[in-house]
């Protein structure tokens, strides 16, 4: 069985574009090969700068011979219909077999496909392939039609087996296929002959380079961190940068430069963002002080010099980079420290769109102040300086080192609040207030930084929901999705309680403010003060009708009535969706958390998870999974007996009418258990309450063992009936328990 070795050999391919077309040839060429018949025993593809590799062992030297069966006509059928079937299946009449079947004599043509060479499978596939090939971005050079990433060179394509190797013939656009490739650029440029995949591996190694990307990345980090520990230093971590780098050089050489004095007093970010952004260089830093001062560069060669005509260069690049970059922080000190402070970037953001429907990224500043007031007694936080927090956690999306470096905003505010003497809440909520930004990263814990952060994120949900600007589908330009996931886990991992849907309607109010001409500031001051005062909007706006004669003072505001529940409802729905994604990921069912939705109180998230994952783990017992039989069996006679008799059965039941002791016991159980579960409820003890909801399960299953509800005696009925409402009762009040499956 032979093995197969493939290389597209080219100009340099972006780096990070390499190991998704790595995979992308193998899963294109493996699948063309299977389809054709031409099976394998295993397949792998590498990567470097100038060439995409792909190795297959074992495979089958010809694609196995088939025979086809097609049904055609009947027997007696028209003369012309079994031509064009003979035409069809390219067969003469006496090559037919004729059947009986249950629908008479029907003629059937056995056609038998020969099998094909391996060389000639592949190279169909292989033209397919490249012709075809997904880059993200791709090029046409000189007068050929053929689109590549960057000008393909030459294709290595042959079948290799014990008795030697066999070039695939083929053709794509003028480049033959051949057995050779070359090395390194320009320390081994000459032609290079091979006979297998071994022995191309080895041969590229002898001509400096290393084929796998992964030994790359190890042989880079494996030199950059000894060069480090020699030198007593450490190597900042960086999983991206060194895949890029990997993917920058087929003959890793780790050279290690310096940082100028004059830089190194730049805060440790900013030096690293620096060299990584521009130069693609790591940093090496102090362990003792954290401070940034030396980097490590890997070029593509070895050179005489060991490599010192190269960092030289590097480190005068590296100068000029950083002299910009100290600018930039100077510059911004100078402004944080003058007497106007932070407030000069603040005043300069209402020039600065937000969203074209929302206002400036100032008239966000504004919302994100009061709310984050509004936030900080139900967080912990003092309100006055949750107020500062948010008035200058935006402010460094104006300054000159934020504008060149956008990935430090949030970071640089907390440096310019801590220079303009600001508390160090207000400056660590500058930094903390965009987290979390991954489903991994931490959240804010600091009260202030909590309120900022929640006001940040629940005004861009409300802003979006104002102005009906949705995620649909896999579209989310916004990231209110992350926005929604960051607002739950702020809250229940800080086991939080804050009733979302008073801020909700609020927030609305002011962002509505914006696209409804009518709604002057007056009118939404005074709905905010009624929703501080009634808790809910419809209390609100039916006092706020009240004192304008009820009446409202214009079609927008009568408008708001159904709009802002509507909008505020649908938004909750939207958390509780994320809130499924979030704890789905920790074990508890879909249906669990519908069952806690169902209850009141579910706009307090970290309320509606304690109870969801109480009532999760009541249901993994034997009990909580039985009980949940009982309940529904005893609602569904409940229920099909008030449908039939029309009345609701809820006023009582009563022990004396009790027949049996079966039913004595699951009075007393009962007492027992709601006498547990209303105190427990109330202290917000689900734990409590679930077990003492789940030590029903054996009274009431003794119940429907021994006892039949629909007896002929009325009165008895009616009594059983209604110590089933009891069962209902007690149960629906730790979760709906008719929403869970099974």
């Amino acid at each position: 069985m032979p093995d197969l070795l493939i290389e597209l050999f080219s100009e340099e391919i972006p780096a990070r574009m390499q190991a998704r077309a790595a995979d992308d040839l193998k899963k294109l060429v493996t699948n063309g090969l299977v389809e054709a018949g031409l099976t394998y025993a295993s397949a792998a593809a590498f990567s470097t700068p100038r060439r995409l590799t792909l190795t297959i062992e074992g495979m089958l030297d010809a694609s196995p011979s088939i025979t086809e069966e097609r049904k055609g006509p009947k027997a007696d059928a028209p003369e012309k219909a079994i031509e064009g079937f003979l035409r069809g299946a390219g067969l003469t009449r006496d090559q037919l077999e004729e059947r009986e079947t249950p629908k008479g004599n029907i003629l059937f043509a056995m056609i038998k496909k020969p099998g094909r060479p391996a060389a000639e499978i592949v190279a169909e596939v292989l033209d397919t392939t490249i012709r075809n090939f997904p880059w993200p971005k791709s090029m046409r050079w000189g007068t050929g039609s053929l689109r590549w990433v960057r000008p393909l060179h030459s294709i290595l394509c042959i079948l290799s087996a014990e008795d030697g190797a066999q070039v695939v013939p083929m053709n794509v656009d003028g480049i033959e296929a051949g057995a050779t490739t070359r090395g390194h650029r320009f320390l081994a440029p000459d032609m290079i002959t091979v006979n297998n995949f071994d022995d191309y591996a080895a041969k590229l190694k002898r001509a400096f380079v290393v084929l796998d990307p992964a030994e790359r990345r190890d042989a880079i980090w494996h030199d950059a961190t000894n060069m480090a520990f020699a030198n007593g230093l450490e190597v900042v971590e960086d999983a991206g940068l060194l895949a890029e780098v990997a993917g920058l050089v087929e003959w890793p050489v780790v050279l290690m430069g310096r940082i100028g004095d004059a830089f190194l007093d730049l805060p440790p970010e900013v030096l690293q963002t620096s060299m990584k952004e521009h130069q693609k260089f790591f940093s090496v830093r102090s362990p003792k002080t954290g401070r940034i001062e030396r980097f490590v560069t890997v070029a593509n060669r070895t050179t005489a010099d060991d490599g010192a005509t190269i960092l030289a260069g590097n480190e005068k690049v590296l100068s000029a980079r950083l002299s910009d970059a100290k600018f930039f922080w100077e510059n911004d000190l100078r402004i944080a420290k003058s007497d106007a402070g932070m407030q000069v970037w603040v005043d300069r953001l209402s020039n600065v769109t937000f969203h074209n429907k929302l206002g400036t990224q100032a008239e966000l500043i504004s919302r994100m102040e009061v709310l984050a007031g509004e936030l900080a007694p139900m967080v912990g936080a003092d309100a006055d300086e949750a107020r500062q927090a948010a008035r200058f956690a935006k402010a460094d999306l104006s300054s000159e080192m934020v504008y060149e470096f956008p990935e430090l905003q949030g970071l640089m505010g907390s440096y310019y609040a801590k220079a303009a003497g600001k508390s160090g809440a207000i400056a660590a909520a500058a930094q903390d207030h965009y987290a979390p930004l991954g489903p991994s990263d931490d959240v804010p814990t600091a009260p202030v930084s909590i309120a900022v952060a929640l006001a940040e994120k629940i005004d861009k949900l409300t802003g979006f929901w104002a102005i009906d600007e949705k995620p649909t589908g896999s579209k989310d330009p916004f990231a209110l999705r992350r926005a929604a996931l960051g607002v739950i886990r702020i809250l229940v991992e800080n086991d939080l309680h804050v009733r979302l849907d008073q801020l909700h309607a609020a927030q609305l109010l002011r962002n509505k403010r914006k696209v409804m001409p009518g709604l002057e500031d007056h009118h939404v001051e005074d709905l905010l003060h009624d929703i501080a005062k009634h808790g809910v909007f419809g209390a609100a706006f039916d006092a706020f009708i009240h004192r304008n004669d009820k009446k409202a003072p214009n079609d927008d505001i009568a408008k708001l009535e159904t709009a802002v529940p509507e909008k505020s409802g649908d938004l909750m729905s939207f958390l509780h969706d994320r809130l499924k994604v979030y704890l789905k990921d920790q074990g508890v069912r879909h249906d669990v958390i519908d069952a806690c939705i169902a209850m009141p109180g579910n706009d307090d998230l970290t309320l509606l998870v304690k109870r969801a994952k109480a009532l999760s783990e009541t249901l993994k017992t034997d009990d909580g999974e039985n009980l949940i039989q009982g309940f529904k069996r005893a609602n569904n006679i409940l229920s099909q007996a008030e449908a039939a008799d029309g009345v609701e059965y809820s006023y009582g039941a009563d022990i004396k009418f009790a027949e049996t002791d079966e039913e004595r016991a699951l009075f007393a159980a009962l007492d027992a258990a709601e006498a547990q579960i209303n105190p427990a409820m109330a202290a917000q003890d689900f734990t409590d309450a679930m077990s003492a909801m789940a030590s029903l399960r054996a009274p009431i299953d003794a119940f429907f063992d021994a006892v039949q509800v629909n007896s002929d005696n009325s009165t008895v009925r009616r009594n059983r009936l209604n110590l089933l409402s009891r069962i209902r009762t007690i149960c629906s009040s730790v979760a709906d328990l008719t929403k869970i499956d099974g």
